[in-house]
Parts: C-alpha cells; sequence; structure tokens
C-alpha cells in the first residue's frame, strides 16, 4: 500500500468544497484514556458507576458532570469537577500522545490546509490546546471551534455551522470528519457529508464513508470525487 504521506500529496478536492475536523476519536485516538481518567477521577470520589463511559461520548464537560453529580451541582463545583478530570487526563496522555495521533490524519491536514481547515470540537479548550500545540499542528489550522464557544454542543449542528460560516462556505459544501454518534449526528443535522472514523465505534451506517484511519486508500479518492452544490 502507498504511504498517507504519498496519496495525500496527490489529493484532489474541488474547490468549494471543505474539510472540518474533530479532535477526539479523529485527529487522536483518546476515547480509551479519556474514559479510564473518568473512571480513576470518579474512583477517587467514591462513585462506582462507569456507565459514564457510554454517557460521556461526543459531549461537552458540563452536561457530563451534570449527568454524574447532577443538575443542581453549583457553577463552581461543575467547573472544578470538570477541570480536575481533565487535568488527570493530560497526565495519563502526555508521555504517550506521539503514539496516539491516528494514522494519516497530520499527512491529510498538511496536504490540505491550505484551502482552509477548522477544527469543530467539544473538547475543553486546555485540551484543544494540548493536542494541537503538542505536535505544532495548530498553524494548519485556519478556525477553531470548541464547545465553548457556541451555545449548544454537539449533538446539536451549532458547532459545524459555526465553523462553515467561518470559512465562508455553505455546510452543505463541507465534508466533516466524526467519530462519535452524537458527533455525527450533529454533521448530519448540519447538513454536511459526513467521514465516520471508527475509532470509537465500530459501523457508522449513516455515514458517507467510513474508515479505521486516515490511511484507508478509499479516502483519497471518495474525497476526489466529491462535488460542490
Amino acid at each position: 500500500m502507498l504511504s498517507s504521506r504519498f496519496v495525500f500529496e496527490a489529493l484532489s478536492l474541488a474547490r468549494g468544497l471543505a474539510l472540518i475536523f474533530d479532535m477526539d476519536g479523529v485527529l487522536l485516538d483518546s476515547t480509551g484514556l479519556h474514559m479510564r481518567a473518568w473512571v480513576s477521577y470518579l474512583e477517587r470520589n467514591s462513585i462506582a458507576d462507569t456507565s459514564v463511559i457510554y454517557r460521556m461520548l461526543g459531549k461537552r464537560n458540563d452536561e457530563i458532570v451534570r449527568d454524574i453529580f447532577g443538575h443542581d451541582l453549583p457553577e463552581e463545583a461543575l467547573q472544578e469537577h470538570g477541570a480536575a478530570k481533565e487535568r488527570l487526563y493530560r497526565e495519563l496522555m502526555a508521555p504517550v500522545l506521539e503514539q496516539h495521533y491516528v494514522a494519516g490524519a497530520r499527512e491529510l491536514l498538511r496536504a490540505a490546509h491550505r484551502q482552509g481547515i477548522p477544527l469543530a470540537s467539544n473538547a475543553e479548550p486546555l485540551n484543544v490546546d494540548f493536542v494541537l500545540d503538542g505536535s505544532n499542528l495548530r498553524p494548519l489550522f485556519s478556525a477553531i471551534v470548541d464547545g465553548h464557544q457556541v451555545a449548544h454542543a454537539k449533538p446539536h449542528p451549532e458547532i459545524f455551522l459555526t465553523a462553515a460560516a467561518r470559512l465562508g462556505v455553505a455546510p452543505a459544501n463541507c465534508i466533516i470528519f466524526e467519530d462519535s454518534p452524537g458527533g455525527v449526528q450533529a454533521a448530519l443535522s448540519a447538513g454536511g457529508r459526513v467521514v465516520a472514523l471508527l475509532t470509537t465505534e465500530k459501523e457508522f451506517r449513516e455515514a458517507a464513508l467510513a474508515i479505521a484511519d486516515f490511511t484507508d486508500p478509499r479516502l483519497v479518492s471518495w474525497l476526489a470525487a466529491q462535488r460542490p452544490v
């Protein structure tokens, strides 16, 4: 198989189309360590219910914390629970960050960034900084939209609509890379074309294309076949 770097050097994306990337589970295979961090944090708080693993996927931290600790939690406590868990996650990820980038992700970003690429993620801003600065990816993005910049986080489509608006591209002409059910739902609700990464789930029948990672040889030909509406 040709290397992803070689293939992406020949990437041809029709004028008028745009790529939008989620972060966790798309650029970084991070779901497992997020789960570990949540379970460990809950244990520290004497909570043994690990069903949070299934409730957390694709959600913003404030929603997850309220789901676990109660919807009447004071704002200060809500923020501290979320921040403490994310500190733990970054501690776990820091020594192995390089190993967790999804294969081919950085090569695709470097090949396509001149057309303008936004990041659209529910992730906490400090986590976005941690990932993008960890491998000097920030210069490749023309816009960064995190969950705190919108009123409604995924699965609401607002984050993708905002990213498309910043690019000046119609949502129907945006190809959105996602990995979680909520993220895919948000992308479809925004009217985008969805490429699902199977880093978190085993299948996404509603996606236009589902790939294990960015080295899948179908990706380049599928992207080349897309046309603006």
